[in-house]
This record gives structure tokens, sequence and C-alpha cells, in this order.
């Protein structure tokens, strides 16, 4: 509860990106939950990493998660995120590769910026992400 009250309370003038492990499931498959557990919470190593003190990260299920920040341009920068997310994770002795989509709403563009509606668009940007093909750079 908290994380969400934190969430809808950041200043309206920065952005929400979500983003979503590409091929989740084959690495529960091939590698067993243990390593699955251990991408995620790679993932939101990284990510709170990355969003330090411009925002919050909050995982909101599975493998997606979300980030508010509070200006629009961390100073890491979003080619560092997808560096990050795309860096593969150690799980006892092997490489696990991971990749992320992302999508990106900022809250400039919609028209009453709620968090529902935020969370939507950035949603709707990261499947047109998955659309264009995992691993890309079209942001």
């Amino acid at each position: 509860m908290a994380c969400r009250f934190r969430l809808t309370n950041l200043q309206d003038s920065g952005n929400r990106r979500a983003s979503d492990l590409d091929d989740f499931k084959a690495v529960n498959d091939t590698h067993g939950h243990a390593a699955g557990d251990a991408v995620i919470t790679a993932t939101a190593h990284r990510l709170t990493r990355w969003t330090g003190a411009h925002g919050i990260t909050a995982r909101l299920g599975g493998d997606e998660f979300a980030t508010a920040l509070t200006s629009l341009t961390p100073t890491t920068g979003l080619a560092a995120l997808r560096e990050a997310l795309h860096r593969p994770v150690a799980h006892h002795g092997r490489w696990i590769d991971t990749s992320a989509s992302l999508g990106i709403c900022h809250l400039t563009d919609l028209p009453a910026p709620t968090l529902t509606d935020a969370l939507a668009a950035a949603d709707a940007d990261m499947y047109a992400d998955k659309g264009h093909g995992r691993r890309n750079n079209h942001h």
C-alpha cells in the first residue's frame, strides 16, 4: 500500500515506464523457478538503481514492473536502462540471458494524468516495443 501511495503522489511533471521481461516463462521452464526468482530480483535491483533519486520502482506482479519518475531525463538515460535490463543474470554458476520490453508514458501527454491512465499508456507502448522485436531500441 505504501508503494502505491508513493506512485500516485509523485510530481505530475514526470513520466511512467512499464517494463516486462521478455520470454520469462522460458527462463522458469529451462532453468527452474529459483533461477526465475533470481532474474526477477536482479531486474528489481537494476530498475531501482536506475531510478535512484529520480523516482521509484514497483513490481506490479509476475515479470512486470513500473517506474514513476519525477524528472523526464534521469541522469543515467534510457540507453543505460536498456543495457542494464539486457545483461545476463548469474545463478548457481550459470548465466541466464535476459531482455525486457519498455513502454513510456509522459504525463503531459494525457488528458487527465491518473495513475491508471499513465500505466495503461505505458503498457500499450511496451507492447508496441515487443511488436518491433525484442532487444530493440526504438525509444
